[in-house]
């Protein structure tokens, strides 16, 4: 693997043809000794959100060693990256009976989710009865606070509950109870209220429950979605978890997975063409770029170029090189108004979700990845580096 000092330094020096994915193990690491020593529990790595084992052997060095995996491709990615170590938890509320005993007979599995009674009758099923299991009962909760919402698919509601728990407490070792507020939650109130909704299902269903888990949707730090400091969701969920009818030795756990990978990688993009207020780059809808093609988020951007640039910001949008309309982000991305065919761009904070929904259609993909040693363009972790962090140009140097 290559590796640079900068940004700027990849363009410069190595004035690639395809886009080029950056990784700062760096800021990985920073993310997860923030939620190992900060977050008053345990922290699971979801791990759709980057699957890349390099990242997952940085944060299982750094001080995460549980991972939230959703299928059985995942569970088996985990198990060979670290080679049997760290805990492997099945969190997705639906999966296939061959998944789960693979995943408990091969793998070492103990933990996983459901959201119905069917699902546990199958997790039994397929474990032969195992009298050492982790059940986690999903519950629907809001994603009014969530850029994204994720309170449609799964989730046990409150009238559910009291059925499915008890029965899940007389299989289970330990009962959990999950919930996830949604991607990119822009306020610690999602978590004060869904655990109001866990109150309410435990003390409806007199269970003694061993373990909650708030789920993922810790945000991350993109232009328009500026969160408060992490430490107010952390506090936020202590307070509910502290005052909920539990068992006085159960666990607190979260997933966070945008928050630990995010600042991790950026891309480099070339600009084919211009035209008006639109550019041309190399990566797009079906690359990098799903999440600001489809659902219209917003990256921090910035322009590669040794001599600075005097021209006023604009607002673009960008395509994608593939011949589909749709391949398109609508932005706006500010960059100079002088950016031009031949320029480079770097589009930041997308090691989450960026390289896991990249995709090989109409020919156009890259596999170059090169490691830097700058900052991410934004961070959540370091004080000092601004939101828009190198937002117009770079200087060499």
């Amino acid at each position: 693997m290559h590796k640079h000092h900068s940004a700027l330094g990849v363009a410069t020096a190595l004035k690639p043809a395809a886009p080029v994915t950056l990784i700062r193990p760096q800021a990985a690491a920073r993310a997860a000794r923030f939620f190992s020593e900060k977050f008053p529990g345990r922290s699971l790595y979801a791990v759709k959100a980057n699957p890349s084992p390099d990242l997952i052997r940085t944060l299982f060095a750094s001080g995460i060693t549980h991972f939230d995996v959703a299928s059985i491709a995942e569970v088996r990615l985990v198990a060979e990256t670290l080679q049997g170590e760290g805990k492997l938890c099945f969190m997705h509320p639906v999966k296939a009976e061959e998944a789960i005993a693979e995943a408990y007979h091969i793998h070492g599995v103990r933990t996983f989710s459901l959201d119905t009674l069917d699902e546990l009758a199958k997790i039994m099923r397929a474990t032969n009865d195992a009298t050492d299991l982790e059940l986690c009962v999903r519950l629907r909760v809001s994603s009014e606070h969530s850029e994204l919402s994720l309170a449609s698919k799964f989730g046990a509601e409150l009238g559910e509950t009291r059925e499915l728990l008890m029965a899940t407490r007389q299989a289970a070792d330990a009962l959990g109870i999950c919930f996830h507020v949604g991607s990119q939650a822009m306020s610690p109130q999602a978590y004060s209220d869904a655990i109001e909704r866990v109150r309410a299902a435990i003390v409806d269903a007199a269970v003694t429950v061993d373990i909650i888990d708030v789920g993922g949707g810790f945000p991350s730090i993109y232009p328009g979605m500026e969160p408060v400091a992490l430490e107010n969701y952390f506090d936020a969920i202590h307070r509910g978890f502290e005052s909920l009818p539990i068992s006085y030795s159960a666990e607190l756990w979260c997933e966070p997975g945008r928050a630990l990978s995010a600042e991790y990688s950026s891309v480099v993009v070339r600009v084919e063409r211009r035209r008006g207020t639109e550019l041309y780059i190399n990566d797009g809808a079906y690359g990098a770029l799903f999440d600001a093609a489809h659902i219209g988020w917003r990256f921090p951007v910035a322009l590669l170029r040794e001599e600075e640039s005097e021209a006023e910001l604009t607002g673009f949008s960008f395509y994608g090189p593939t011949c589909d309309d749709m391949d398109h982000m609508v932005g706006p991305f500010m960059l100079p108004d002088d950016v031009q065919a031949g320029d480079y761009i770097e589009i930041g904070m997308l090691g989450a979700y960026g390289a896991a929904m990249r995709t090989g259609f109409n020919g156009f993909t890259s596999e170059a990845v090169v490691e830097v040693e700058d900052e991410p363009m934004a961070s959540l972790y370091v004080d000092a580096i601004p939101v828009r962090r190198r937002a117009t140009v770079i200087k060499l140097g």
